[in-house]
């Protein structure tokens, strides 16, 4: 399990700015990973798609080389199928007709972070693979509706874990969302499950990255050979979409949106 730091910081709006700034560059990067997925597309294209954006923005993803098991080696995770979290990319690894794949990127802009995902289908997938792509992403809207100030952390994780359990799928209970700043792993936890009205005060100025992470017929886990990659122990497919939220005193603010798409709103690379 990745070692977090758990300080709460919160942000003045110049901040907050800057954080929208890089969720931009942030959301570019997921774009050009999903406008290209598609069959025969390695998950290292993925990853170099992504990593272009950054590059012509001059900023780099804190992914790069996180400490863990050893250093992390790409900007992005790139998640197929049962990978719930943490894929590696592989230049071996080709998408195929009627997978999913999770691109998870973050992105470092003038000291501060912005962490996001997104999960795609390539070509047709089956019925049960739409509705839990259209549930996992609903729940994270769901969970930042509930970003006011006055709330609970147990506001959010109860909104994902209601919706989707009443969906007849699972949320993970080992990998949860965080805040977000000047680290990408800051405090509070924020669970996909939890109990409303408990947790954690929410306040104008803090910044979280909400990230529903949902399984089909199991919420365990396991962490395969390369040990950073997690699956579903049933081998089940999985999904994951990600925003960072700013919580201001008008309500949530979507952080990881494109440049020309209004907080809140759904986003054009966003996929139900």
């Amino acid at each position: 399990m990745m070692s977090w730091e758990r300080q709460i910081t919160i942000k003045t709006p110049h901040e907050i700015e800057i954080m929208r700034q890089a969720g931009a560059i942030n959301a570019e990067a997921l774009q050009a990973a999903a406008d290209i997925a598609a069959p025969g597309v390695t998950t290292a294209d993925l990853n170099a798609a992504a990593e272009a954006v950054l590059k012509s923005y001059g900023v780099v993803s804190p992914f790069k080389n996180y400490p863990g098991p050893y250093p992390y080696p790409a900007s992005t995770n790139v998640s197929i199928n049962e990978e719930l979290v943490h894929g590696i990319p592989n230049s071996k690894r080709k998408l195929v007709e009627g997978d999913i794949v999770s691109v998870d990127c973050g992105t470092i802009y003038q000291g501060f972070v912005a962490d996001s995902a997104i999960t795609v289908p390539i070509g047709k997938v089956s019925d049960e693979v739409a509705q839990l792509l259209a549930v996992t992403e609903e729940a994270l809207y769901k969970a930042i509706a509930q970003c006011v100030p006055g709330k609970r952390v147990g506001d959010i994780s109860s909104a994902v874990e209601q919706y989707v359990e009443s969906q007849g799928l699972c949320v993970t209970r080992e990998y949860t969302g965080h805040g977000v700043g000047r680290q990408m792993h800051e405090g509070p936890s924020v669970p996909n499950y939890g109990t409303p009205g408990r947790g954690m005060l929410l306040r104008a100025g803090m910044t979280i990255a909400i990230e529903p992470m949902v399984l089909i017929g199991t919420p365990q886990t396991k962490v395969v050979a390369d040990q950073w990659t997690v699956i579903s122990r049933n081998e089940k497919p999985t999904a994951h979409f990600e925003h960072s939220v700013a919580i201001t005193p008008n309500g949530p603010r979507i952080l990881t949106l494109l440049k020309d798409a209004k907080s809140p709103g759904r986003n054009p690379q966003e996929r139900v």
